[in-house]
């Protein structure tokens, strides 16, 4: 097709003062020192705490922890937790009861009510929080200049990350719509299959089930069904664009993206290094997505591309 007749939107957003101030109290926040006190925890306060959970009066697995911390107004424990220590001090122990979220990760806690017999090792009042160049060299920079232009790069790294993710998705939406032919069967099954297992195995181990996500095992079928199909035909065009334009992969990409995986399993190093080497499929899975990058990026030389500013938020959404 003409690829000169596409229209991309790049959506670019730019980084304000007041988002890295935020997230530079964040961090501060974040990094806050505590200091132990007397009297009742109040909201902020941070809690020592040992504790049992029970389920109908019997420990269940995970349930315990001799050294947990929980800060008052911020706590990730479960809904209702925190809440009810709060006016508590320091030695004294106190018997609470929660339900576990309907939507809580393990499906065989989801929906229970359980007790915590709780015992408060220590009550600690937050330190004011200080944004100076103390705070950098606690985050292994030399100044506050330092670390509020290293905030900035890391907005600006995951706005730009964003915007390729919405012009990507804008190419291949276009791309889907310009190209019709049939479909090798064979190709759009083993895609399906692949989709189909890898999301039926989510849902099992969240204890999900079609009827909770409000559609029906047909219908999710079907809906798959088209993603699988447009997977195939977009990877088909895309492979057909590359090799018409000799468009390639070298091994010292391969090994980039190899080294990458590798250092999100340390101490497995060697374990990935055997399984790549006697799996050519393996390597073949490495190489694709920088070939589809590749293809795109050749693409977005040809086509038209107009910045449009935006909020952070509208880029984000």
């Amino acid at each position: 097709k003409d690829y000169k007749a596409i229209a991309i939107d790049r959506p670019v957003a730019e980084v304000t003062d007041a988002e890295v101030d935020a997230e530079l109290t964040r961090l501060a926040e974040n990094t806050r020192t505590f200091t132990a006190k007397d009297g009742k925890a109040a909201d902020g306060d941070r809690l020592t705490i040992s504790y049992v959970g029970k389920i109908d009066g019997e420990p269940f697995e995970g349930g315990s922890d001799d050294e947990a911390t929980v800060r008052l107004g911020q706590s990730r424990f479960i809904p209702g937790f925190a809440e009810q220590l709060e006016g508590v001090s320091a030695g004294e122990e106190k018997t609470i009861t929660v339900s576990f979220p309907e939507d809580y990760g393990a499906a065989d806690l989801a929906g229970k009510a359980a007790t915590f017999d709780v015992k408060v090792k220590e009550v600690a009042g937050p330190d004011p929080i200080v944004i100076d160049d103390e705070l950098a060299k606690r985050l292994g920079l030399e100044s506050l200049g330092q670390l509020r232009d290293t905030i900035r790069q890391q907005i600006q790294s995951r706005y730009g990350f964003a915007t390729r993710q919405k012009v990507k998705r804008q190419m291949l939406d276009q791309l889907d719509t310009l190209h019709s032919f049939a479909l090798p069967e064979t190709m759009v099954e083993q895609e399906f299959e692949n989709i189909w297992r890898q999301i039926t195995s989510e849902m099992t181990q969240a204890g999900r089930s079609f009827e909770s996500e409000e559609t029906t095992e047909e219908k999710a079928r079907e809906d798959y069904r088209k993603i699988a199909e447009r997977r195939v035909r977009l990877g088909l065009v895309l492979s057909q664009i590359g090799e018409a334009n000799k468009i390639q992969v070298t091994d010292e990409e391969v090994q980039r993206a190899l080294a990458a995986q590798l250092r999100q399993f340390p101490g497995r190093e060697q374990v990935l290094i055997d399984y790549y080497r006697a799996n050519p499929d393996a390597v073949a899975g490495l190489r694709a997505p920088i070939f589809e990058e590749k293809v795109v990026d050749f693409l977005l030389e040809l086509v038209k591309v107009t910045d449009k500013t935006v909020s952070p938020e509208e880029l984000l959404k």
